[in-house]
């Protein structure tokens, strides 16, 4: 029947692709940003003196794998309740750039890297999700900030030009990235995170720590990016997975 073909749909999607799971676990050892305090739990009842469980959970928004609203930097910009749901749900792109990372862990993506991945994969399409995989997921949580002797931090990141060919000539929903910023560090504090205020105050959302890149494919994948509907929120814990195409 026709009002079941969504069941139905859902019935092949189990059965035919395959399901990552995109993002870190939350606990008090989750990689976060360094400006942040880990999370803290307290126990507000147990299974052993009560009926139920229950905990508090006190962390920023911003913390492990997490979604920022364009409010996270913007004055006036959509907070997580303006989000629609259906914003939620895109097809996704990866661009892999480990290699070149690997060899230079400052690398900045350029849009002669997304023109390049184009030439394989075909345009990326409008409302996607671009994601940059440069292989910091794997890395464990002391590794992330890759500190020099002078405790400064490496890690790659987007070019603003790379973010703004995205939005403005291929009109992409969000951008996504393996570290804890949108911008390299080395360059992030001389620009005042130029890259990370682009992307948002042109009104996307986007997400940070994601993990798993690597079992996706570059192309014909949906992620599905999950999170609380918390007014005025600038942003917050949230569960990214992708629904890949078996091949």
């Amino acid at each position: 029947m026709e009002q079941m073909k969504l069941w139905k749909q859902l019935e092949e999607w189990k059965s035919e692709c395959f399901w990552v799971d995109l993002s870190h676990e939350v606990s008090t050892e989750t990689p976060h940003w360094v400006g942040w305090d880990p999370l803290t739990v307290i126990e507000k009842a147990n299974l052993n003196e009560s009926l139920f469980a229950a905990h508090v959970y006190t962390t920023v928004g911003q913390y492990g794998t997490h979604v920022d609203a364009p409010n996270h930097m913007v004055k006036g910009g959509r907070s997580l309740d303006q989000i629609a749901i259906d914003e939620m749900v895109m097809p996704m792109c990866i661009i892999d750039l480990e290699e070149a990372c690997a060899a230079n862990p400052d690398y900045v993506m350029k849009v002669e890297d997304i023109l390049a991945w184009e030439k394989v994969y075909g345009r990326i399409p409008e409302g996607a999700l671009v994601i940059f995989k440069s292989g910091w997921g794997k890395k464990n949580k002391t590794e992330m900030d890759n500190l020099d002797e002078q405790g400064a931090r490496h890690y790659p990141g987007w070019g603003k030009e790379s973010v703004e060919f995205l939005v403005e000539e291929r009109n992409v929903a969000s951008i996504g990235h393996e570290t804890s910023d949108t911008d390299a560090p080395l360059f992030a504090e001389k620009t005042n995170y130029e890259v990370e205020y682009c992307i948002l105050a042109k009104d996307r959302i986007q997400f940070e720590f994601l993990k798993n890149v690597e079992l996706c494919p570059a192309v014909g994948a949906v992620a599905f990016c999950t999170f609380p509907k918390v007014k005025d929120g600038t942003g917050f814990p949230a569960r990214v997975f992708a629904l890949c195409p078996r091949v």
